[in-house]
């Protein structure tokens, strides 16, 4: 019996197959790593709901700064993740990530609600760490796997999926909006199932799959990239006129639905691209492939076989072993082979990057946590202060994406380092946090731009070069490991300078007019004071690391000046198609060329 046709001569079998061949595909794994990244970023909006906390609770300053710190850290703190995703699949590290993340966010929902009886602090600080934590498994889980079956195109695939992470908050503002009207405590609740749901949707398509060289693969990444642009240029025109106008719930329910199919129209061209491999002349390719592969064999000849070596037994080889992995922790390979985690940990090179992204990111986020409380203390109204975290995560976007296309186009034509980009993005957030230091009226706008696309951009710069420096084997654990300098960095400038100063500046201007502080009531400060001085420091902080980063651009000038993706194309044309051929037939077959 034939299979009946459809479409004017696609049968259901072919389609069949073909459904299958796309949802299998490395691109419609890419496509679900951007949709689970979109909904990871609700670190990124803390300065819309975390009045709603302080209020609620009636904490001063440095408790919410606290709070805001654990938030940092579970979002850093990724080493666990790594471990796990070292040992096992990809959908591992997200199915614990979305458990984690509707836990953590509903407690805090709950508590903020009153649903439950006011919970301690370090409870808060629990839940919090909790839920954030969750974006670190779905960093390791979908963009560890994106780079790994896409390594030559590392920057630009850790810029554009840390770009959509960037555009989270904003998304999940209209989403809010939509749903939930100007609630923002149920804002929380959101932040709480939306992910986890994301993720347990496409927890089968995210996996390692063997990498197959296509020539236009990065006009691919280029065309979602432009549907990028366009989401973010939507996202700008909507967040401008909701700012001046008064946008009803009919109204963001139509933006929202905008967004959703901006969001959605990649993964026509992933279709279009999926179905021209489909229907590729796959057999003659395999005939090809296999008529190479025994003219390269045909070639091998025995001399060029290495003599076999003596075993060893089992105690001498386990001996030989521990003693080696030892004494290699202070020997590492050269810069780009595939380093140990203790080698990568103990190395200069960690140490340096270490120091500069405590410095660079923890007073991006610093800023960004206390964009809230800054706005208020400086006047502006709520809807401006939503406004500024949409900015920050529009801007964000931009700048993860520039980062990525523009350092790997920069790297690939000129050889111009990374770590001297990284550099420059440093110093370019200095102005930012001097405009808040200062005051200058409506100066805000322009900060949460230029601190926004300075954070956005240091993170795909810091996970392309330890990809580069430190290879791509233990690349899950030490991705993480950069990763958790973040709060580290966050924790001395956000809760041991800003909360310090912001409550001692508070508590000044209370004694000032004849009040004190009541147990359990919100402490406030208003005006230029209450963060000057905490800018101030994250500023000489940040041009700290700025200066301590140009000693691992000087460390790195002679590996960048090389070609650091030779092995990588190498490996791809032993393996390509999915065929792995035994790298003494190649060197055999290029020296009888």
């Amino acid at each position: 019996m034939v299979a009946p046709k459809l479409n004017g001569g696609i049968g259901v079998t072919e389609m069949r197959s073909f459904v299958l061949h796309v949802l299998r595909g490395r691109w419609f794994m890419a496509f679900g790593c951007i949709l689970i990244l979109t909904t990871a970023g609700a670190s990124y909006i803390f300065g819309i709901y975390s009045s709603d906390i302080k209020t609620s609770m009636g904490y001063d300053q440095t408790t919410l700064n606290l709070i805001s710190f654990y938030k940092d850290l579970g979002g850093n703190l990724g080493i666990t993740s790594g471990l796990i995703n070292e040992v096992t699949p990809p959908w591992v590290a997200l199915s614990v990530g979305g458990v984690m993340n509707f836990f953590g966010f509903l407690m805090i929902w709950l508590a903020v609600t009153a649903k439950i009886p006011k919970p301690h602090v370090w409870q808060m600080c629990l839940y919090m760490a909790i839920g954030s934590n969750a974006g670190a498994f779905a960093n390791t889980g979908a963009l560890i796997t994106c780079v790994k079956n896409f390594p030559e195109s590392r920057g630009i695939v850790l810029g554009l999926l840390k770009g959509f992470v960037g555009l989270s908050g904003a998304i999940f503002t209209q989403i809010y909006h939509s749903i939930y009207g100007n609630d923002s405590k149920s804002l929380i609740l959101l932040i709480g199932w939306l992910p986890a749901a994301v993720s347990f949707i496409f927890l089968r398509a995210i996996r390692i799959l063997k990498v197959i060289r296509q020539a236009d693969e990065l006009n691919i990444f280029y065309k979602i990239f432009y549907i990028s642009l366009g989401l973010a240029g939507f996202l700008m025109v909507i967040i401008i006129l909701q700012n001046r106008l008064t946008y009803t719930r009919p109204e963001y329910d139509v933006s929202t639905s905008i967004v959703i199919a901006l969001l959605f129209l990649p993964l026509l061209v992933i279709i279009r691209e999926e179905l021209r491999l489909w229907k590729s002349p796959k057999q003659s390719l395999v005939g090809n492939k296999l008529t190479q592969l025994e003219v390269i064999v045909e070639n091998l000849e025995i001399t060029d076989l290495e003599p076999p070596q003596p075993l060893s037994t089992g105690a001498q080889a386990s001996t030989r072993k521990s003693d080696a992995c030892l004494e290699n922790i202070f020997k590492p390979p050269e810069r780009g082979e595939d380093y140990t985690v203790l080698q990568a940990l103990f190395s200069i090179d960690m140490l340096i990057l270490f120091i500069t992204t405590c410095c660079g990111i923890g007073g991006t986020f610093t800023a960004i946590d206390n964009l809230g409380q800054i706005g208020k203390s400086l006047g502006y109204k709520k809807k401006n202060i939503a406004t500024f975290v949409s900015l920050v995560s529009i801007w964000n976007y931009l700048g993860r994406v520039t980062a990525g296309f523009t350092s790997e186009f920069l790297l690939t034509k000129y050889k111009f380092p990374r770590p001297l980009m990284l550099t420059l993005v440093m110093l370019f957030s200095c102005v930012g946090h001097l405009l808040i230091a200062f005051g200058v009226p409506n100066s805000l706008y322009f900060a949460s731009v230029i601190i926004g696309f300075c954070l956005g951009a240091q993170w795909p710069m810091l996970f392309a070069i330890i990809s580069e420096i430190f290879g791509l084997k233990y690349y899950s654990t030490l991705f993480n490991v950069g990763t958790f300098a973040g709060p580290v960095g966050t924790y001395i400038l956000n809760v041991k300078v800003a909360g310090h100063l912001y409550d001692a500046e508070a508590m000044k201007q209370m004694k000032a007019i004849g009040l004190s502080r009541q147990p359990g009531e919100e402490l406030t400060c208003n005006g230029v004071n209450c963060y000057e001085a905490s800018f101030l420091v994250i500023t000489a902080a940040t041009l700290f690391g700025s200066l301590v980063s140009v000693i691992l651009v000087l460390r790195t000038r002679q590996f960048y000046s090389g070609d650091i993706y030779k092995r990588f194309r190498e490996a791809a044309s032993v393996g390509d198609a999915g065929y792995s051929v035994p790298a003494t037939s190649v060197r055999t077959n290029a020296v009888n060329k």
